[in-house]
């Protein structure tokens, strides 16, 4: 059995990396549990993994060190102090580049910083898209094994069918309006798009916390200017916490379309979950979505909005949709199929850095 540490374990790309019959021969441990109790939803912040010394006191636990997600808020050289612990305990490195921006930071230039110690010191690189790739390739001369993002969702969910509807619903989630996200000329577009569109209508919500003083996330302004849309016959916006996983899926299904209002990223955990429930996608073209499932795009980036593209993807689908042509959506076989092939690369490439 290889026994892996990844950091993080609990995340649902992580989970769905094994074999679903548990046959791949890999054992992750379990997340450490923070001391003063931090965690998020599924308990893998801060990861405990990437604190200096942790390496060192549980180096006779694992074979293989795998990164994912969580070194956000980790400085380059506490990074550096933990890739020497594991140089020095003779453990290999594997990193799988998710994000080549990280979608938290406006300023990317701290998340440079960590991916230059992560990318020089690991045996073996990882990502989701060939854009990804070969811009590895150009950034840091070095070659990453492409491999898809697993499923998302359940079989129940996966198979589940859609909720009949009469309506074209264009959603769009602003969640608690992070770094990467600029909604506000997407909304106004969609706003006036979809008023033209017969059984169209636009579906907005934003997290409760933008509007409480007391959070990280308080943004009023721009809050209230996301409120204001609701003044339209057609817009519904509604203000929530945090969907359950269950509320998240059924809102998606509710959608016809959901947009990704973002200015920068790369990959999108989002999309597959559509792409699990058969609701379209209409991504922007900074980043590699349009490698990663089928989705359609429309110019949006950090320099750049073409509201041109948006209402052609929009007014597309609302043709689709008319004529009663389904999205592209998962079916259990392919992504159980997927996943098998998943874990058996990983199980080769943890048996190749560990030789």
């Amino acid at each position: 059995m290889l026994r892996v540490a990844s950091v993080p374990a609990s995340h649902v790309y992580v989970r769905h990396l094994s074999d679903p019959r548990g046959r791949d021969g890999v054992s992750r441990l379990p997340d450490p549990a923070p001391a003063d109790g931090r965690t998020v939803p599924g308990g893998w912040w801060p990861p405990m993994m990437l604190e200096p010394g942790w390496v060192s006191d549980n180096h006779a636990l694992f074979d293989v060190f795998h990164v994912h997600f969580g070194f956000d808020a980790i400085d380059a050289d506490v990074l550096t102090a933990v890739m020497q612990e594991l140089k020095s305990q003779h453990k290999p490195l594997v990193y799988t580049v998710h994000d080549l921006r990280n979608p938290h930071h406006r300023d990317p230039e701290a998340h440079i910083l960590q991916q230059d110690v992560l990318i020089a010191a690991a045996d073996t690189l990882i990502t989701l898209t060939p854009g990804a790739a070969q811009e590895i390739r150009r950034r840091w001369d070095k070659d990453a094994t492409v491999l898809p993002h697993p499923h998302v969702l359940g079989r129940q969910h996966i198979e589940a069918r859609r909720p009949p509807t009469d309506r074209f619903v264009v959603g769009v989630h602003v969640k608690s309006l992070r770094a990467n996200m600029d909604p506000v000329p997407v909304l106004e577009s969609l706003t006036e798009i979809t008023a033209k569109l017969p059984g169209a209508e636009l579906s907005i919500d934003i997290h409760d916390e933008v509007f409480s003083p007391d959070s990280h996330w308080f943004s009023p302004k721009i809050g209230d200017t996301v409120r204001d849309f609701a003044r339209h016959d057609h817009v519904r916006v509604t203000e929530h916490p945090y969907f359950s996983d269950d509320e998240l899926w059924d809102y998606l299904s509710s959608l016809s379309a959901s947009v990704l209002p973002y200015r920068f990223g790369t990959h999108s955990g989002w999309l597959e979950a559509c792409y699990d429930l058969g609701t379209a996608v209409i991504a922007p073209t900074c980043g590699f979505y349009n490698q990663q499932r089928p989705c359609h795009q429309f110019t949006f980036t950090e320099h750049e909005f073409d509201e041109t593209s948006l209402r052609v993807a929009v007014e597309s689908l609302h043709a689709e949709w008319l004529s009663g042509v389904d999205p592209p959506r998962s079916t259990w076989h392919q992504r159980r199929t997927e996943r098998q092939m998943l874990a058996a690369a990983h199980r080769h490439i943890y048996e190749r850095v560990s030789a």
